[in-house]
């Protein structure tokens, strides 16, 4: 009986679990409100108000797959099996900045027909899966400095600078600040950390600055969006012409919201607003009452991420669980944020919630390794009791 009980696999986390499903389905919900007066008037949308709906349907569908196939997979086989998502996600950074279109002075896509791959997204979890293992495996090394914080620091920063290829600022960062929170939990010294960071700082002050006298051009659209940030009335009718769009729709949005649909901002006035301004449209339909307890429920989730992760028996899954609940909650910061005006506006999606195929199911094959974690903590429970 017990070696049954050791042998078997444990229950997944069905609060997690169901969290997940209430936050897809709240998406797909957003994405027809956000998007279905805009596609109804666009021949290039078919002119059908469901066209971004039934796609975002579609890549829930993958999501939804991919993550039961790995929540019923011990996450222990990506200690060595991250090399099999690894080494085809470098080989698409190398290609994408020289293939892909240029797409708001960033080339970050592979078209597939009608749809795309960005492959920044799946590098967020390669890595993740990748520093684990490697953080894991040099164990008290990892407080060394040559042999420890070094190389992991090396991976992390040769990955960024490939997305910076594209350039891709934002995912660039939260990349890096997920990298930050993963090398923390993984035990290092705190010290080399801070040093170690201020030196990588200078080094990317140092690099921008070069970049910037060099290619101005390259870095007008990232420019206009500071200025944006800074002085937004300022720039009303050209660069924020979207964060001013956005801050009038939580304004029109009020306490209760102007209902479910009503939104107005959504209209032409945001330009995206199904997918990087998405919870603008949320705060506008819902009010502060319905955004408050959005972020909430937000709050809730990632809490409940962090507990399974800090409750898993080894530090693989440790380390892992923190970098995917840190990926999700610095990705929510920098949206909200940016929609909000409380930082510059950097063009990462709302995770679960905004329109995206390879963002939604990236995201879902987190917590299908999440959900993993969870049910080897409820394993490991089991078999003591027995």
């Amino acid at each position: 009986m017990k070696a049954a009980q050791k042998g078997s696999r444990g229950r997944p986390d069905f609060l997690l679990l169901i969290m997940t499903l209430l936050l897809v389905g709240f998406g797909i919900v957003m994405v027809f409100s956000a998007s279905s007066g805009v596609a109804v008037v666009n021949p290039n949308f078919n002119e059908d108000p469901l066209y971004f709906t039934k796609r975002q349907l579609v890549f829930a569908a993958l999501g939804l797959f991919s993550m039961l196939f790995l929540m019923n997979l011990r996450y222990q086989v990506f200690k060595r099996g991250f090399i099999l998502l690894f080494i085809p996600v470098i080989l698409m950074l190398l290609i994408v900045p020289f293939t892909a279109d240029e797409i708001n002075g960033a080339r970050s896509w592979f078209g597939i027909g009608s749809f795309g791959i960005q492959p920044t997204e799946f590098a967020k979890l390669a890595l993740i899966l990748y520093m684990g293992a490697l953080i894991t495996k040099k164990g008290e090394k990892f407080r060394d400095f040559k042999r420890g914080l070094l190389p992991v620091m090396i991976v992390v920063g040769f990955v960024c600078g490939l997305i910076m290829l594209q350039p891709d600022l934002g995912s660039s960062l939260v990349l890096a600040a997920s990298a930050g929170i993963m090398i923390l939990a993984g035990g290092a010294n705190l010290k080399q950390v801070f040093v170690a960071g201020t030196a990588c700082l200078l080094v990317i002050t140092s690099l921008f600055s070069i970049s910037m006298a060099i290619k101005p051009e390259a870095w007008e659209y990232r420019l206009d969006r500071f200025r944006a940030f800074m002085d937004p009335i300022a720039n009303k009718q050209d660069s924020a012409f979207q964060l001013v769009s956005s801050l009038q729709a939580l304004g029109h949005g009020g306490v209760t919201g102007a209902g479910f649909g009503e939104g107005v901002q959504k209209l032409h006035y945001l330009q995206y607003p199904y997918n990087d301004f998405i919870f603008s449209v949320i705060a506008e339909e819902f009010g502060f009452i319905g955004s408050t307890l959005f972020i909430l429920f937000y709050l809730m989730f990632l809490w409940r991420g962090l507990i399974i992760a800090v409750r898993c028996p080894d530090q693989y899954g440790t380390v892992v669980g923190v970098g995917i609940v840190g990926l999700l909650a610095i990705q929510t910061f920098i949206n909200i944020g940016g929609v909000t005006g409380a930082i510059p506006v950097t063009g990462v999606t709302l995770p679960f919630i905004s329109y995206g195929g390879s963002s939604l199911i990236v995201t879902l094959m987190c917590i299908g390794i999440l959900l993993s974690i969870s049910r080897e903590y409820d394993r490991s429970i089991r078999s003591k009791s027995t």
